[in-house]
């Protein structure tokens, strides 16, 4: 398959015009408009469109009225590709354990985006910092609970939880541990972070603010040069905080991230999430508590949002593909590049998404 006449962000995230073979479900070439114009029958005529890497969500609890606690994935998976996720972690939230089994051990066979794994955001958090997760429900890391969950691929964790440092030395090698929901110390994110964390769960949210006397975990994933997720829905983070953590950290170690729930893409009203009442009123998702409950809010509403907030486009769209393929050690996702694989989504002038490969087949 040939796409061409498209602008494409590249592998070094420039926008210039290339046409793209698709061989098998990888990039085979990269071409200058007209190297190529009789490369196979399956011609694809993108003229007026751009080409983009797809999006990779490390982050979501669902959308589109689907819970991953208790949905139909192959579904949430359709619904993401047509929004220009082509991978993505299901996220699971503080729940009773036999049931977090369950959620993780679903299958990932999807029609649409590729199932990576499974993100489980707790059950090892701080009561102090839960936010809108459950805390009846929280647990001491000595459990270790999940040693026979093999699809699993992230947890979140916080470094005070009982047996926290033991728990990410276990398990550095095989999964990607990231701090959060927690009310640890610089000095316990340090040392958290050394033990074999390598990242931040939605920076600035359910932690320690950034002091100039006691930077918490904030400041340790900076010294640290740790990974940060953050939510730059314009609702969670402040646009100047958001752009101040982009001048920190730098388009390489941010990771945007949607923490979308099942209201993303749905009238706003009263649902549950992890088993709290929440509401939804203007599209900012709360507890009766008043704590924010995830966002409803894609992951490309995210991108063009940080876009918006003064981080360049490129830049915030490396955050949501690249970026997050490195953290997750996937060397041949999140570009667009020879010989990498062939997830991508096509947008036309006004960044509306009209089609999204996955492995070199449109799935939208």
């Amino acid at each position: 398959m040939l796409l061409k006449g498209a602008k494409i962000l590249d592998g070094n995230f420039k926008f210039s015009y290339k046409d793209l073979s698709i061989v098998g479900g990888n990039i085979q070439d990269v071409y200058l408009p007209g190297e190529c114009d009789d490369c196979g029958d399956d011609i694809v005529d993108l003229t007026g469109y751009t080409i983009l890497p797809g999006l990779i969500d490390v982050h979501t609890h669902g959308a589109f009225g689907i819970d991953v606690m208790n949905g139909d994935l192959n579904e949430l998976s359709r619904h993401m590709a047509k929004n220009g996720v082509t991978c993505f972690l299901p996220t699971t939230l503080t729940q009773d354990v036999a049931l977090l089994k369950k959620v993780v051990s679903s299958s990932t066979e999807t029609d649409g985006a590729k199932i990576l794994g499974f993100h489980l955001e707790g059950p090892y958090l701080s009561k102090l910092r839960c936010g809108a997760q459950n805390p009846e429900f929280i647990r001491s890391a000595v459990e270790d609970d999940f040693e026979d969950c093999p699809q699993v691929r992230m947890i979140t964790i916080a470094p005070e939880s009982v047996g926290a440092y033991d728990f990410i030395k276990k398990y550095a090698d095989k999964l990607v541990i990231s701090l959060g929901h927690t009310d640890c110390s610089y000095d316990m994110a340090v040392r958290a972070f050394s033990s074999g964390a390598k990242c931040l769960t939605h920076m600035f949210n359910a932690m320690p603010p950034l002091f100039h006397r006691s930077p918490g975990p904030i400041g340790a994933a900076l010294t640290q040069d740790a990974y940060v997720q953050l939510i730059a829905d314009g609702k969670h983070v402040h646009p100047a905080t958001v752009l101040m953590a982009y001048r920190s950290f730098g388009s390489s170690r941010m990771v945007l991230i949607s923490d979308s729930i099942s209201a993303t893409g749905v009238a706003d009203g009263d649902y549950e999430f992890g088993g709290l009442n929440i509401t939804v009123n203007n599209g900012v998702a709360r507890t009766k508590d008043g704590n924010l409950a995830g966002s409803t809010s894609t992951l490309w509403d995210c991108v063009r949002s940080a876009s918006y907030m003064g981080i360049p486009f490129e830049e915030a769209h490396k955050m949501a593909s690249l970026t997050p393929a490195r953290l997750m050690g996937l060397s041949r996702k999140g570009v667009i590049a020879n010989d990498k694989d062939a997830d991508l989504f096509v947008v036309d002038s006004e960044f509306n998404i009209v089609r999204t490969m996955v492995d070199g087949q449109f799935v939208y």
